[in-house]
This record gives C-alpha cells, sequence and structure tokens, in this order.
C-alpha cells in the first residue's frame, strides 16, 4: 500500500530515494556523512526536529563550509509561533485565502491545498539564489523559507487591500473585483458547465450580439461595468437560462470567436484528456516496478534538446539506498547487510 499515493508518483518521479532510520546513532551519522558531500539540504520539519537530532547548521556548515540548507518550517525559526505545525490548509486559514474564498451568505471555504506548491516553489527559488551566491563568493548558506510568507506573498490581495485602502474583502461567490458578468454557468447535460467573465465593455457587446440582442440586454445601465455589476443578480438569471440550453464546448468556441473570455469547466477525466495538453506531450507514461504503466503531468515548460523530462518513474521505498551508500560513501556489501539486519535501512515502513 505504501507505493501506491498518486501524489507521492507525480512528485517523485526521477529522483533517487533512500531509507536511514535517523533515531538510531548509526544512522544519523550515515545521515551526517551525506550532508558532509551534498551541495544543498532541504528539510520541512518543525524546528525542534534538526535540533534534536543534532543537524544545526553551525556544525553542518563546520564539515562542509559550502552547503546550502534550506529549512521550511511552518511559521519560522523564530517568533511565538516557532514550534507550532503547519499544513497547507493551516496556511490558507492564516493567510486570508480563505476568507475570501465561497458565497456571501455561506462560511469560509477552504481551497483545497494551493499553499503546499507555493511553499515548494517558493523554496526552490531561495535554493537556486544560494547555489548562485556560493558559485560566486564559494560561500554556503542557511536559508529560511517559511511556508506563512510564502502563502502571504502570493495572496496578499485580501491583506494589501486591508493595510493599504482599510477595505475589507469578503467572499463573493464566482464573482470578481473587476469583471461582470462572472460566474460559472450549467449547460444542457449533466454536470456540463462554462465559466464566463466579461471584463470590457467591448467584450460585453460581443456577448450581447450572441445572445440575440435581446430586449432585457438594451438596458442603457448594462452598457457599464460598474452598472453590470450593480445588477449582477439579473445578469445570472438571464444567462442562466440563455447557458442552460445550449452545448458546453459549442458555446465557448462561439464567446471565443467573439472574444469574449470563457472556458470548459472540466472534470479530472476531462483535463486529463485536453487535445491542447495532448497534442505537447504534456503528460508522460512511466513504468513503476509495482504500480505498473500510467501517465504523469510533466513540467510547465520546454526546454530545447529535451524530448522527455522524467528519467525514470518515482523511486521505490529506499530503492537506491544501497547504491548511494556504496557510490558515496564506500560502504562495502557486509556493512551494508549490517545496516539492514539491524533495520537501519530497508525497503519496508518500520514495523512491517
Amino acid at each position: 500500500w505504501w507505493e501506491w499515493s498518486a501524489m507521492y508518483h507525480g512528485i517523485n518521479a526521477g529522483k533517487r530515494g533512500i531509507t536511514l532510520d535517523l533515531s538510531r546513532p548509526r544512522g544519523l551519522a550515515l545521515a551526517k556523512a551525506l550532508i558532509a558531500k551534498a551541495d544543498a539540504m532541504v528539510e520541512n520539519f518543525s524546528p525542534r526536529v534538526l535540533d534534536n537530532l543534532g543537524l544545526r547548521y553551525e556544525d553542518l556548515a563546520r564539515e562542509n563550509p559550502g552547503l546550502v540548507l534550506v529549512r521550511m518550517p511552518a511559521f519560522g525559526l523564530d517568533g511565538p509561533w516557532r514550534e507550532r505545525t503547519g499544513f497547507a490548509q493551516t496556511m490558507e486559514q492564516i493567510s486570508g485565502l480563505a476568507w475570501v474564498t465561497g458565497f456571501a451568505d455561506g462560511p469560509p471555504v477552504i481551497p483545497r491545498g494551493p499553499c503546499d506548491p507555493l511553499a515548494g516553489m517558493h523554496a526552490a527559488l531561495a535554493l537556486l539564489v544560494a547555489l548562485e551566491h556560493r558559485r560566486r563568493t564559494g560561500e554556503g548558506q542557511l536559508v529560511e523559507s517559511t511556508m506563512v510568507e510564502a502563502a502571504l506573498n502570493a495572496t496578499a490581495d485580501q491583506v494589501l487591500e486591508w493595510q493599504a485602502y482599510g477595505r475589507l474583502l469578503g467572499r463573493d461567490g464566482n464573482r470578481g473585483p473587476v469583471a461582470a458578468p462572472q460566474n460559472v454557468y450549467a449547460c444542457r447535460g449533466a454536470e456540463r458547465w462554462i465559466a464566463l467573465a466579461v471584463v470590457t465593455d467591448g467584450q460585453w457587446r460581443a456577448l450581447v450580439d450572441l445572445l440575440g440582442r435581446p430586449a432585457w440586454a438594451a438596458d442603457p445601465a448594462l452598457a457599464t461595468c460598474a452598472g453590470r455589476r450593480a445588477r449582477h443578480d439579473r445578469l445570472d438569471v438571464e444567462l442562466s437560462a440563455w447557458c442552460a440550453a445550449r452545448e458546453r464546448d459549442t458555446l465557448v468556441d462561439e464567446l471565443l470567436a467573439r472574444g469574449v473570455p470563457a472556458a470548459p469547466v472540466l472534470h479530472p477525466r476531462e483535463a486529463a484528456a485536453n487535445p491542447q495538453m495532448r497534442a505537447r506531450g504534456f503528460f508522460e507514461m512511466e513504468s513503476h516496478p509495482v504500480t505498473g504503466a500510467h501517465e504523469l503531468p510533466g513540467l510547465p515548460m520546454h526546454f530545447s534538446g529535451l524530448e522527455r523530462w522524467y528519467r525514470s518513474p518515482a523511486p521505490t521505498l529506499g530503492q537506491h539506498t544501497e547504491e548511494v551508500l556504496r557510490d558515496l560513501l564506500g560502504l562495502r556489501d557486509n556493512t551494508i547487510a549490517e545496516l539492514r539486519a539491524e533495520g537501519i535501512i530497508g525497503v519496508r515502513p518500520a514495523g512491517l
């Protein structure tokens, strides 16, 4: 069961994986030996974990002055919340993101985890900056990249509005602060939805043309964005009735042809079959020794001369432990056998 996480496969394809029991002195010593040879180390434990293990940057840097250590605590290495653990859903509440997500007459809604990749992307950027600093100066660095600050950096509209203007943003469903109409509307068939956002008056006129210039759309108040925003409820009623009788994909094509921003709301199966992504080779087939052949989303960028991004599937638990210990630390087979017998390394979760 431990090899079947879809998220694990998507995130770890192309990597090597090892196991070490850091609660045992021999396992911790091996970790320190690997760190002494490393360009960089990245961790996202709560601050106390590395301290309790004795893996402090000052000590590690004495053995490896060029080491870049990236620490990713939830709230930072200091401050009153230092010891608190955090997860994506925690950050979405604390950053104010959940406060502005949901409908006006309902509670805040958890936005399903965007702060996890946000934290990772900020840490990766920080790591690259520190590696460039080392290339220029030869100096390693301790880098602190907190999850809550990454969340605020990327989703801070609601905080900035309050700090700059004293305006408290609230929940408004699928409506935005500029476009009108802006919403998702049900089309013909089961669970067939279209997203529509009219930003400019020109886009509104194009939409009215496609609507067939109905009498209700001739209201002069609807000619401006401010007027449409003030009458958004009425627009939703009219557009809901209009979309309900139409086929989703055909309607999207007609709207886009007239310059009206629109998109189908795809469920995961449709997203995986997206013809644009298929044409660009975004998904790559991998064959895993446990789970078999399956497709993985690729990276959202392409490099000339590189046809495939993934060199190998995600590693099984401890798949490369022996290889790494031999190649990097020069351990002999009898020593590796001892480590395996003592449970310091292994290919199954502890206790199984």
